[in-house]
């Protein structure tokens, strides 16, 4: 029904915005990632939107791009999975790499996201495979069996999904040990 907003942001929060069309404000709740990237109040912005309409209740949700609502709306289609969760799924990491774990069944990243635990992760991986999309990601790489025991050393030092998958990815193939992997990732976090 609303498939995109552009306006002037005219106020912002911790997790929406208020974007101002033709003098009617429309408060849109937009993960972190794109709060983060957005301009300050008074700039333009373009966002991609999901209407959620529920009996006692219309709420929107908005993303920086076209891939990022359509994971969203992909999220969403698994049995315990709601606006919310996803939304928390999105800001949880980049779009890729959420594609990447899910496509890959790599429960390790998907557990590290608040608010998702193993059996939501596994559910998470199980009803996606082969509903997300990886093709075309080029430069994102699979994680190996290796790689997963980084992301799990770099998440529990306090690393974010997304950073330690990225760090992961990073480490050249020289370096053999888990102990000389997470050493070269913690150099590439720091650098």
């Amino acid at each position: 029904m609303i498939a995109t907003l552009h306006g002037k942001i005219q106020s912002r929060t911790d997790e929406s915005i208020v974007v101002n069309i033709g003098g009617i404000g429309f408060r849109v709740r937009v993960p972190i990632t794109t709060l983060a990237n957005l301009g300050a109040v008074g700039s333009d912005v373009q966002l991609f939107t999901h209407l959620r309409v529920r009996e006692d209740e219309l709420s929107l949700y908005g993303f920086a791009s076209d891939d990022e609502l359509r994971l969203f709306e992909t999220l969403m289609t698994v049995s315990g999975i709601g606006p919310k969760v996803a939304m928390n799924v999105i800001s949880s990491a980049s779009i890729d790499t959420l594609r990447v774990a899910i496509a890959q069944g790599n429960v390790d990243v998907l557990t590290a996201i608040p608010g998702i635990g193993k059996k939501t992760a596994q559910r998470l991986a199980l009803e996606l495979k082969g509903k997300v999309d990886v093709s075309g990601l080029g430069a994102v790489s699979e994680l190996t069996a290796v790689d997963a025991d980084v992301v799990d050393a770099l998440i529990n030092l306090g690393y974010s999904a997304a950073e330690a998958a990225r760090a992961a990815r990073s480490v050249p193939s020289t370096a053999k040990t888990i102990e000389d992997r997470v050493r070269v990732a913690l150099q590439y976090l720091g650098g």
